[in-house]
């Protein structure tokens, strides 16, 4: 490949994911604003996001083919924010027992050279059990995961958390669905397997 390969993120999470394929690549933290426009929906905000990451590195680079990502767990049709703190994500994770959040992971691929994209965005539904408070709070003294947005980590004792995962590719709940991000790789000569 003479075309450097990019990721756009500082998210160590996403960087052990892509190191799955084999590939090698560079990365950089994109630095933008992720506020919601007004009116934009779930959808609207990772994909319009995920493609500003890519089209960030044109502050760095001359020459690439770019990942930008961004994910937005959503209930009730109302984006979730990380926690920050125990009382918020128990909060969260009391109205999400018995229940179903959605995960939406925006995916774009940009290329310096050709001034060319491909954005889409990737589905993840999480059933949860049914949890009593101090599950609830016995997970988030073991794991902490207050910085996570829905109050857990899927890589993680959060797999307790769930009655069943539904989705086309499990690496798209931890932020980078590697399915998609192949047949993307594909669209713009990358074969990962050649």
């Amino acid at each position: 490949m003479n075309t450097p390969l990019i990721l756009a993120s500082s998210s160590p999470f996403r960087q052990q994911i892509l190191k799955k394929l084999g590939l090698i690549f560079e990365h950089f933290s994109p630095d933008i604003d992720e506020s919601p426009i007004a009116g934009e929906t779930p959808l609207e905000l990772v994909k319009r996001l995920s493609d500003v990451k890519a089209r960030s590195a044109l502050s760095r680079y001359n020459k690439g083919l770019v990942i930008g990502s961004d994910q937005v767990a959503v209930f009730n049709n109302q984006i979730l924010g990380k926690p920050h703190t125990k009382e918020n994500a128990i909060a969260q994770l009391s109205m999400f027992s018995g229940q179903t959040v959605t995960f939406y992971t925006g995916l774009s691929l940009y290329s310096i050279e050709e001034n060319k994209s491909i954005t889409k965005v990737v589905p993840f539904h999480v059933h949860f059990r049914h949890l009593s408070q101090s599950q609830i709070s016995n997970y988030l003294d073991k794991e902490a995961p207050y910085n996570c947005a829905g109050s857990f980590k899927s890589e993680g004792l959060g797999i307790c958390l769930f009655e069943r995962l539904e989705g086309e590719d499990p690496n798209t709940l931890i932020g980078l669905p590697l399915i998609e991000l192949t047949k993307s790789l594909a669209d713009f000569g990358i074969d990962v397997l050649g």
